[in-house]
């Protein structure tokens, strides 16, 4: 068959480029010194002046594409391996790196796209599963998070981050005899592990285990653990085992910022316990406010609005109740008196809330014409002598 001067001028041209190719070599010392000293956009840029256009060959494009990678080029990095994938669909490691550029470039779904892909391929990567289970938390996908973590747990029962998120999937499922066989493994292998201990003491107090999560709570002290979590079991469980006094130290030696609805009742509850209701008052005096949204007398007061605005008065005045239940602001009284005053035409409830307005004390300047108007109301309203 004879060729084509053009198809000739190719095959010289691919010969050409192939030998190129397999004869296109770097300074390695020069890589080296770039890689060591993390200069890695140096090396990026070296490259690309040895590996000219087009790049085919694998081990330059993987040599690209970590490069660029690492000096934090992603869209370019994510490119080089992507033409790896193209050629060889197999190739694990393109899937992998695309997943995790992905990932660091905030394309959550594209990263649990390869990753999935991946799985197809390889059934036996601990990390891709538990990748895959962390996608799934913002997901909010509990049955796929279960799944992933089973999965990356068999194929390692004692990395600890897994077992205990999958131990406090468990517990959270309420599936506790289950969360106990993950955090055996894991444990054993693992004894002193903060994480572990406090997935432990999230079980044990679901459990009602209270012997078991004071001794793990304890523990977990001793070790240097005061977050609000441990702090907040470890006296629930004092308070279970009826030691109140180590109840009422450990929650009340608590920050003032990390103060919960749940620690204010079980102090104010072990005070209970040992008759000082002096004490145990103002706790749950506390639990209630803590229990309590700041925002629900807004909530209230705008429900409030919408019945007003609908002529709903009856429903109207509730809602500016209730809102002065939760907060008594200013301008809640000051809207319910002028409800009373201008729609319900009741002049003695009107007045009343115009002067709890005036005595609540509201802000002079940002509050000046409602205050300039109660004013002149209420010496109308006043009863004449």
């Amino acid at each position: 068959m004879k060729l084509t001067l053009a198809s000739l001028l190719l095959i010289i041209v691919f010969h050409t480029t192939a030998q190129a190719q397999q004869t296109r070599k770097t300074d390695d010392a020069l890589l080296l010194e770039y890689y060591q000293n993390s200069r890695f956009a140096e090396a990026f840029n070296y490259l690309k002046t040895v590996y000219t256009e087009p790049v085919a060959d694998v081990k330059e494009l993987s040599r690209m594409a970590y490069t660029a990678s690492m000096a934090g080029k992603l869209p370019e990095a994510e490119g080089f391996y992507q033409r790896m994938y193209d050629r060889d669909t197999t190739d694990k490691t393109s899937l992998y790196n695309m997943a995790m550029i992905n990932q660091r470039r905030g394309n959550v779904g594209k990263a649990e796209r390869y990753l999935k892909k991946y799985t197809l391929i390889d059934s036996t990567n601990f990390s891709v599963y538990k990748q895959l289970a962390n996608f799934m938390v913002a997901k909010a996908d509990i049955t796929s998070q279960l799944i992933y973590l089973q999965k990356a747990n068999k194929l390692d029962s004692t990395e600890f981050d897994v077992a205990s998120d999958l131990s406090d999937l468990y517990v959270k499922m309420k599936f506790l005899n289950q969360a106990e066989k993950v955090l055996s493994v894991a444990i054993a292998a693992d004894p002193e592990n903060i994480v572990l201990l406090q997935s432990l003491l999230r079980l044990t107090s679901a459990q009602s285990k209270w012997a078991l999560a004071v001794k793990t709570g304890e523990q977990l002290i001793a070790a240097g653990d005061e977050s609000p979590f441990t702090i907040i079991k470890l006296g629930v469980a004092y308070y279970h085992t009826k030691n109140y006094r180590c109840g009422i130290d450990v929650l009340a030696g608590m920050p003032e910022a990390s103060q919960t609805e749940v620690a204010a009742y079980f102090i104010a509850a072990c005070y209970k316990q040992l008759k000082d209701q002096k004490n145990a008052i103002p706790y749950f005096d506390k639990a209630i406010k803590l229990s309590i949204s700041p925002s629900t007398n807004t909530y209230y007061s705008e429900m409030a609005d919408s019945y007003e605005t609908l002529q709903q008065l009856a429903k109207a005045q509730s809602s500016y109740q209730k809102a002065l239940l939760y907060d008594e602001r200013p301008l809640t009284y000051y809207f319910l008196a002028n409800l009373y005053d201008v729609k319900l035409k009741d002049q003695k409830s009107a007045l009343k809330y115009f002067k709890k307005y005036m005595a609540s004390k509201p802000d002079t300047e940002k509050e000046k014409d409602y205050i300039a108007y109660t004013k002149s109301r209420m010496e109308q309203l006043a009863p004449k002598k």
